[in-house]
């Protein structure tokens, strides 16, 4: 009989999809901003936000809003079958991947002072969720990687919370000129993090699996 700490069951594997998905992630998040931003004359990536591109008045909706539903299909695919993760985890991408979706389904308004509130209610609970779901996969078992045991996810919800508390204050603040710089910032970690985690668990437990052969 093999003892583990969790209930005396084993720990879930990561399922190769969710490596696959770890892979695409973050050029995803990157080459879709980049792309629609080419597209657009005079769209200022410095001062603009990630979702203007995906405005009704863009010239470029459909190209950012494509990439964004493709983003919330890449999180759920992480959620679904990264399966040694905790199940608040879980549930917290899965959620994340959701509120992608309703930010696409409600896009926000080009007009100064202008903004959707559904939107904004999409957009604010991916970020929170985006930065709080290493806390919720957090592991104490012995046999877990180490990036998802108490120490690194405590650092990880840390400063993925700092960033998108930073970003949410620029990007509430009608004054700040430099609010697209903080969203892609916020928006790569984030789907870097999620990467760096799954692709961490997988191999760490391959090579895990391999010693005991």
């Amino acid at each position: 009989m093999t003892t583990t700490v969790d209930n005396q069951t084993a720990l879930g594997r990561i399922g190769k999809p969710a490596l696959y998905v770890a892979y695409i992630g973050p050029f995803q998040s990157a080459a879709g901003w980049l792309i629609a931003g080419s597209l657009w004359p005079g769209y200022d990536p410095v001062r603009q936000t990630i979702s203007d591109l995906a405005a009704n008045e863009s010239p470029v909706q459909l190209i950012m809003s494509a990439f964004f539903v493709l983003g919330g299909i890449l999180t759920l695919i992480a959620a679904i079958y990264g399966r040694t993760l905790a199940m608040p985890g879980r549930v917290a991408l899965f959620v994340a991947a959701l509120c992608t979706f309703g930010l696409t389904i409600f896009p926000t308004p080009l007009g100064i002072g202008e903004y959707s509130i559904m939107h904004r209610v999409f957009a604010i609970s991916s970020f929170v969720l985006s930065a709080g779901w290493p806390l919720l996969a957090m592991r104490k078992r012995a046999d877990a990687p180490w990036i998802i045991r108490p120490t690194a996810s405590i650092i990880g919800t840390a400063l993925q919370t700092v960033l998108a508390l930073w970003f949410l204050s620029s990007w509430t603040d009608p004054t700040n000129t430099t609010v697209g710089v903080w969203e892609r910032v916020v928006a790569v970690s984030q789907a870097l993090y999620v990467s760096v985690v799954i692709i961490v668990c997988y191999f760490s437990q391959a090579k895990s699996h391999s010693l005991v052969e």
